[in-house]
């Protein structure tokens, strides 16, 4: 009996461990928006849901749909990435950015969102650990929601070649061209970036992607 005592001990040791170390983990949460729907895919507006698709490609991973999004995750140096593509639309961003960041307890310097811009050139990437939302409505959101703007996002630049009131049209077209024929080595850019983000943190990654 005493024996059997001192087992469920240990037992019960090691699960209260692997419990704690579970709770010490280092969590980021990587979030590309875009909207879901075959009509949306390859569009300039998805490029985060294609950056994240990109990287989990490499690593052989697989989205579930749960709450409020697709989710998928891997380790990186010994950090938990849990990757986000939200089936909320573009406008509603901010709900499920909201809910995994509570659900896995993430802190916010944790948290990257990967979005468009109109405002930059092709293909430019620039990372900034706050800001406005430059008129991007899952920018907008996820500021209302959360209730500031204190949060990392990577820009990435879809250009402005469009004629006027063409915007939206613009904006929800598919990648065209040289556009096309460049794309893949931008996702690689991006993916190097985030992983520079998790490793050595938003200031210096800045400083060495950021015009790139």
């Amino acid at each position: 009996m005493k024996h059997f005592l001192k087992f469920v001990q240990i037992l019960k040791g090691a699960f209260l461990y692997k419990k704690l170390r579970k709770e010490q983990e280092v969590k980021y949460l990587i979030v590309g928006l875009g909207n879901i729907g075959a009509e949306y895919e390859s569009t300039r507006h998805n490029i985060g849901f294609q950056v994240l698709d990109f990287m989990a490609k490499q690593k052989a991973l697989n989205f579930e749909q749960k709450r409020l999004a697709y989710i998928a995750e891997s380790k990186f140096k010994g950090r938990k990435l849990i990757y986000c593509k939200p089936t909320t639309y573009m406008n509603l961003s901010g709900k499920a950015v909201n809910y995994w960041l509570q659900k896995e307890k993430i802190p916010i310097s944790n948290l990257l969102i990967i979005v468009d811009d109109l405002a930059l050139p092709f293909g430019a990437i620039r990372m900034k650990k706050k800001g406005g939302d430059a008129g991007h409505n899952g920018l907008i959101d996820i500021a209302q929601t959360l209730g500031h703007q204190n949060f990392n996002r990577m820009r990435f630049g879809i250009g402005d070649e469009f004629s006027k009131g063409h915007q939206v049209d613009y904006v929800l077209g598919k990648w065209a061209g040289i556009e096309k024929d460049k794309l893949p080595e931008r996702l690689e850019k991006m993916s190097e970036a985030i992983k520079s983000f998790i490793s050595i943190g938003i200031d210096r990654t800045m400083n060495i992607y950021n015009g790139q």
